[in-house]
């Protein structure tokens, strides 16, 4: 049998796929993936039914329909975001293909890029494939925060690239102004690019605010903030993204986005842009509307054996299960799905080496009723 050499050797099948389809075939409740289990807002879809009537059925432009990278610059206002919508805007598949494309544009084979433990799993993949180096920082528990001395030490002549994550998955943690501030001065006269992924910028919970690296005035020059429309509007499913960066990065990305998807479903983001000028309040209303269910859901597992710090951010939350087993998170994930029917994502597979702290992450966009039945099981371990 033929059998191809592989250029990623180590990858396998994501946690997210493998957890969800044992979910599936054991009919536990499932809080592993980051989905909701409810629909987009009903307006929304039927602007999609109105963008299929209307013959919207060939190719977009390249960079994204014009009328929606107008609409992200009225959005990026919320963030404190200055974009020009021709040139520093690219509609991509998703958040992740941002993110990829960006990598493969910017990061050439014997470069270092800072990475922070736990990682979206897309990070590394992406930059394997560049035939670069990923230097893997831990994240300090319990509240996740960077070691910028680490960092400063980590930082050498062949850096090209830190990537950032805030709110942060999958851990919820917050970027606050002395992080940017601190970074903006770590990467001061380099030549190293800020990949920030920004996509749950809407998702900020306790009176917080969402801080972008595009909206701080030394790093923006350098920076690619990634955003995600499937979190904002409930339909990860459509997997429509965008990347906002200064001109020359917009360029180089647009480089490899052309050669990789090239163009985006066109209705997808008519529907998109129409949706956001028919409902500008619908962004504002994501805080309190996630917040509700974080709170609903720790309420609800008082009488747990679990401890937990609530989420800042993103729709997760960790829950520290150390008063229940000494076992490793993949072991104690595995014995949660099996024996008491409730799926959900070890931190492990989002790790270079292993870890020796005891958290499990819980997606809470969903429906109150899936949220109960899962607490109720929850506290009965």
């Amino acid at each position: 049998m033929f059998v191809p050499q592989s250029k990623l050797p180590q990858v396998g099948t994501t946690i997210f796929t493998v957890i969800t389809q044992k979910a599936r075939e054991l009919g536990a409740i499932n809080l592993s993936q980051g989905f909701p289990d409810y629909d987009p807002p009903q307006q929304l879809r039927a602007l999609l039914a109105e963008a299929a009537q209307a013959g919207l059925h060939q190719y977009a432009p390249m960079s994204g329909v014009d009328a929606l990278r107008e609409q992200i610059t009225q959005l990026a206002t919320a963030h404190g975001i200055t974009a020009h919508a021709d040139d520093e805007i690219t509609v991509t598949l998703g958040a992740s293909e941002s993110v990829f494309s960006s990598i493969q544009a910017l990061v050439h084979a014997g470069d270092e890029v800072i990475v922070f433990d736990p990682a979206f799993d897309i990070y590394g993949p992406a930059i394997a494939l560049c035939r670069a180096r990923a230097v893997r920082l831990p994240l300090l528990p319990p509240h996740f925060h960077i070691d910028w001395q680490r960092v400063k030490e980590a930082i050498t002549s062949r850096t090209r690239l830190i990537i950032v994550n805030s709110p942060h998955n999958p851990t919820g943690a917050v970027w606050s102004q002395h992080d940017l501030d601190t970074l903006a001065e770590l990467v001061r006269d380099t030549q190293i690019v800020v990949l920030s992924d920004e996509v749950y910028a809407n998702i900020i919970f306790d009176g917080r605010k969402h801080l972008s690296a595009q909206a701080h005035a030394e790093l923006r020059e350098r920076s690619i903030s990634v955003f995600s429309f499937g979190k904002m509007l409930h339909a990860t499913g459509w997997r429509v993204g965008y990347a906002i960066a200064p001109v020359a990065i917009t360029r180089e990305i647009r480089k490899v986005h052309q050669f990789n998807t090239f163009s985006i479903a066109y209705p997808l983001q008519w529907a998109i842009a129409e949706f956001i000028k028919a409902c500008p309040e619908h962004r504002g209303s994501l805080p309190a509307f996630y917040q509700a269910k974080r709170d609903y859901f720790l309420t609800l597992l008082r009488d747990s054996r679990f401890t937990w710090t609530p989420s800042p951010g993103s729709f997760f939350q960790l829950l520290e299960y150390s008063n229940i087993t000494d076992a490793d998170d993949t072991t104690f994930a595995e014995r949660l799905l099996q024996e008491h029917g409730v799926a959900a994502i070890p931190l492990s597979p989002f790790c270079d080496q292993p870890i020796n702290y005891r958290y499990l992450r819980f997606c809470f966009a969903k429906r109150e009723e899936t949220l109960a039945k899962a607490a109720e099981l929850l506290c009965k371990i």
